[in-house]
């Protein structure tokens, strides 16, 4: 299953439920997909929506999903994280009229390079391809969130050993 959620900014995100409605029309999205479209004007004809839900309907679906899709909203992308997802972020974008700026774009840049736990798409005509290759890509990240207590330990233990080697 493939989540779709635009967040609940008063500027519409069409372009992002336009091409994944024309995703599973085209039938390179084959799975079930549900999409909060938030308020957006453009009405899916492929798939399952809701303009808005509430944050336990939200958790559900990030919980069930194999795949999330999300704005740029950091709050929103960080609850995918949370889920032990890795969400395909499509940041909003001034030029298009879905944000008043575009601080999306920026934040969801430094996040991928940084951090790696999502996968940025600002080319909402490269979705389908990031669809396809979402477990590949995935496998490739370089974030590994179940690794944290592992990475702190082994540098706690470099730190330790360096500490103890000054000592004698």
């Amino acid at each position: 299953m493939i989540f779709v959620t635009v967040g609940t900014h008063e500027q519409p995100f069409n372009r992002l439920i336009q091409e994944v409605d024309h995703l599973v029309e085209t039938g390179v999205i084959k799975e079930e997909v549900f999409i909060q479209t938030g308020y957006s004007i453009y009405e899916p004809k492929f798939c399952q929506w809701s303009r808005l839900i509430s944050f336990d309907q939200m958790s559900k679906f990030m919980q069930k999903a194999d795949i999330i899709i999300t704005h740029g909203g950091p709050a929103t992308f960080m609850s995918a994280i949370t889920n032990g997802k890795k969400p395909i972020v499509v940041p909003r974008q001034e030029k298009f009229g879905e944000h008043v700026n575009d601080h999306q774009v920026d934040f969801a840049r430094n996040v991928a390079k940084r951090m790696g736990t999502i996968i940025l798409v600002e080319d909402v005509d490269k979705l389908g391809e990031t669809i396809e290759n979402y477990n590949s890509i995935v496998a490739e990240l370089e974030y590994d969130m179940g690794n944290n207590n592992k990475k702190f330990n082994k540098d706690l233990e470099g730190i330790v050993v360096k500490l103890l080697d000054n000592v004698k």
